[in-house]
């Protein structure tokens, strides 16, 4: 016991955060994924809903921070109506709402104060690919009769990767990996990283999915490029902004955007996979 505790004081002081409430909060946040997924997908779409729109106004807040005030109200509307339309619409409900969304809340801005205009326009453009475009593939995910199983895959890729690239980071790494964007990330990290994830989903492809382990390992490397560019972007965008966590609802995690950077970015990249394995019949 002595030597556990030891082991979690260590990785709380080089993490810089603490290790227990960060677990308790990830087993809640899944024990709300797998049972709205499960009994009630609509549910889950709203879970994921409110998430991102919580994300959105971490994000503005943040932008206001930095000297770019974005209207709160604009970018949650531009959220919701392309989470909807993901939902309702399919990927190509998607595609029309981003084409819809963004010139409506650019000239929203423009009317509102054309002061600032390209920072402005340049800013709200970025949160609502970022957030509602790519969350729009989680719900396209979900919203299919293989949902279950294609949320569950998602988050085995994004769980591994970020588990196991902090943990190898925390307590082995030595190396920076992008010193300039986030210091805390180490190569160590990405090999454990890769080895671990790609394990994972070769497993799940394998016994969940029931297609060929080399696809899975396949998907699963990918899924560590996407999920570590989405951590890194997320980062970027913080030190450009300069703080150090999106928010503090989540404790152990910061704010939710901390939270769901990685699975932003892969959330595409498993649906493309995935669709691409189903057209093909591999």
């Amino acid at each position: 016991m002595d030597d556990f505790h030891s082991l979690n004081e260590a990785i709380n002081k080089k993490a810089g955060r603490k290790l227990g409430p960060s677990i308790l909060v990830s087993l809640a946040i899944l024990a709300v994924v797998f049972l709205t997924i499960s009994f009630a997908p609509p549910l889950f779409a709203i879970f994921a809903w409110v998430a991102i729109l919580l994300a959105g106004r971490e994000l503005t807040r943040a932008y206001r921070a930095g000297g770019i005030d974005l209207p709160d109200n604009a970018i949650s509307v531009a959220i919701t109506l392309l989470l909807a339309a993901a939902w309702f619409g399919r990927v190509s409900g998607l595609a029309v709402a981003i084409a819809i969304a963004i010139p409506c809340v650019l000239v929203y801005i423009l009317l509102r104060d054309p002061k600032d205009f390209v920072r402005k326009s340049t800013a709200a453009a970025f949160a609502i690919f970022y957030l509602a475009f790519l969350g729009g593939f989680i719900l396209l995910l979900a919203h299919d009769k293989d949902g279950l199983a294609r949320i569950f895959t998602l988050v085995v890729l994004v769980s591994c990767n970020d588990t196991f690239a902090y943990l190898f980071g925390v307590l082995i790494g030595k190396h920076p990996l992008a010193p300039q964007i986030s210091p805390k990330k180490t190569w160590e990290g990405l090999i454990g990283s890769v080895i671990t994830t790609t394990i994972g989903s070769a497993l799940v492809f394998e016994f969940a999915l029931d297609h060929n382990w080399w696809i899975g390992a396949a998907i699963g490397l990918g899924a560590v490029v996407t999920a570590t560019c989405g951590d890194l972007i997320e980062s970027a965008v913080k030190r450009d902004l300069s703080i150090k966590d999106m928010g503090t609802i989540l404790p152990g995690h910061g704010g939710i955007l901390d939270r769901i950077d990685s699975v932003l970015f892969t959330g595409p990249a498993v649906w493309f996979a995935l669709e691409f394995i189903k057209h093909f019949n591999l």
